[in-house]
């Protein structure tokens, strides 16, 4: 079925159509070019914006960099957990060593005026997905996932979040291990109406 989709459609709705995330663990070097992410990181700030707030950025960690982050997670671990065995602090050090390359898309929304800061929290995760989109488009698989360490203030201080910005994912990047199997996908009757409701309007 996806195969006669992907014939019969123009290439990027056959990316739609086919998108499909791998494990981190999974992706695998070399990652993008410094040109490519910036490529990337450009599409994935070409979201809807209401009032352009900007209400997201960016952080890119590759090379070391990802092993630096990768000791501010452990000792956050360690703090968190006093007990726990040095091979799982050293597995908590190497989470963002899994691929290549990994971008942290920073959601700042705020109180607002006139702008909702449910809008500008969308407008982060739609930033997430064309980067997601981007990578996939130039040949990468991706994998967009928080894990406990989104959520711990002391990570988030450590990698420089201001008190009101949170973590809307770490994108991870890198070479697919080949074509995915898809996985079942919600049935359109289950999840779309017509409003006001199913049936004929005009009666």
């Amino acid at each position: 079925m996806l195969d006669a989709l992907h014939s019969a459609m123009p290439d990027a709705l056959a990316l739609l159509a086919t998108r499909r995330s791998f494990k981190a663990v999974e992706l695998s070097g070399p990652g993008p070019s410094a040109a490519e992410i910036d490529t990337l990181l450009t599409i994935a700030s070409r979201v809807p914006d209401h009032g352009k707030l900007t209400p997201w950025r960016f952080i890119v960690f590759e090379g070391e960099a990802r092993r630096s982050a990768g000791a501010t997670i452990a000792a956050a671990f360690r703090a968190k957990y006093p007990d726990a065995k040095p091979e799982h602090v050293e597995a908590e050090r190497e989470r963002l060593t899994r691929a290549p390359l990994v971008v942290a898309v920073v959601s700042r929304a705020g109180p607002h005026v006139k702008i909702p800061e449910w809008e500008q929290v969308l407008s982060a995760g739609a930033a997430a997905m064309n980067l997601v989109l981007a990578a996939n488009a130039l040949g990468y698989g991706t994998s967009w996932i928080t894990e406990w360490y989104a959520y711990d203030r002391r990570v988030l201080d450590a990698l420089g979040l201001a008190a009101h910005e949170r973590i809307a994912g770490f994108i991870h990047i890198g070479r697919p291990p080949g074509r995915p199997e898809d996985r079942p996908r919600p049935p359109l009757h289950e999840i779309a109406t017509r409003f006001p409701g199913t049936g004929d309007s005009s009666q």
